[in-house]
């Protein structure tokens, strides 16, 4: 793929622009307006791709469920074992395009390590994750920042507090989800481990706040994320922050949805998956 099409996705995935003025550059990228449309199905993501997990699978209990938010109740993905072992838990933070059927199978992929996994809509108070991820990016900037983030630190408490749960707490986050994940491990002492995939770092002078352990994913061709690791990784050292840090080389920013063939980096993911889950039992258990 053309890498000025490939950063003009990432500009419009991330917000930067609209769809309007996404689908007129591509049109002048691709040659004509044809063209264009032909390159936006390679481009966008296809969720019937996102099944690696069946929704049934008979080794867990899977579900949606509710639970208090500051806002109202907030709707949950929710994945377990099967039986009845306290588990540590682990909060899956989706991208800018809602709660979709590949974060909630990302969800029973950590449900199938061990963990309880919890996986919280953030657009709830907004009428929930609509099937168009353009609406969904719409919806995300429409969010009030300081209630979104008490919605997820109400999903930290519900987790910590369930009875399946040993009380040990990790989060990972995606994309917008992973710049959540920066912050949760900012502001939530109850995080024991967080892991943010090519997510925007936090301000520097709320690092100090940071208890948790991080593991931090980056993807190599990522600009426009990949200039806030020095600032951050200077001061996490300054800090005595516990962290490990990656950068896999040709990666492009969201490399681990595979609903999203443009994107998608098979070799990064499954190595960054493989390090994600055995950071997670190393510090969770």
């Amino acid at each position: 793929m053309n890498r000025d099409v490939s950063d003009l996705y990432d500009r419009y995935a991330s917000g930067a622009i609209n769809r309007r003025v996404f689908l007129r550059k591509l049109a002048v990228l691709a040659g004509s307006t044809t063209a264009a449309w032909a390159l936006l199905s390679l481009l966008e993501e296809d969720q019937g791709r996102a099944e690696i997990i069946s929704a049934d699978d008979s080794r867990l209990d899977a579900k949606h469920i509710n639970y208090s938010g500051v806002t109202n109740d907030i709707r949950a993905y929710w994945a377990k074992p099967k039986g009845d072992a306290k588990l540590a838990g682990v909060i899956v933070i989706h991208e800018n395009k809602g709660l979709n059927p590949h974060i909630e199978d990302v969800a029973r992929r950590v449900a199938l390590e061990g963990f309880v996994a919890m996986a919280p809509d953030a657009l709830t108070p907004l009428g929930g994750t609509p099937k168009d991820a353009s609406e969904a990016r719409n919806m995300i900037k429409k969010l009030d920042k300081k209630q979104n983030l008490d919605n997820f630190l109400a999903a930290l408490q519900y987790l910590d507090t369930h009875p399946m749960c040993t009380g040990k707490m990790g989060v990972v986050g995606f994309c917008w989800g992973g710049a959540m994940a920066n912050q949760l491990a900012v502001h939530s002492p109850e995080v024991d481990a967080a892991v943010p995939y090519y997510g925007r770092q936090p301000d520097s002078e709320d690092v100090p706040k940071i208890r948790a352990h991080l593991l931090l994913h980056y993807a190599g061709l990522d600009e426009r994320i990949n200039k806030g690791i020095p600032a951050f990784e200077s001061a996490l050292k300054a800090a005595g922050i516990d962290y490990q840090i990656y950068l896999y080389k040709g990666a492009k920013h969201a490399f681990n949805n595979d609903t999203n063939l443009e994107r998608y980096n098979r070799q990064a993911a499954e190595l960054a998956w493989q390090r994600t889950i055995t950071f997670f039992k190393e510090k969770l258990n």
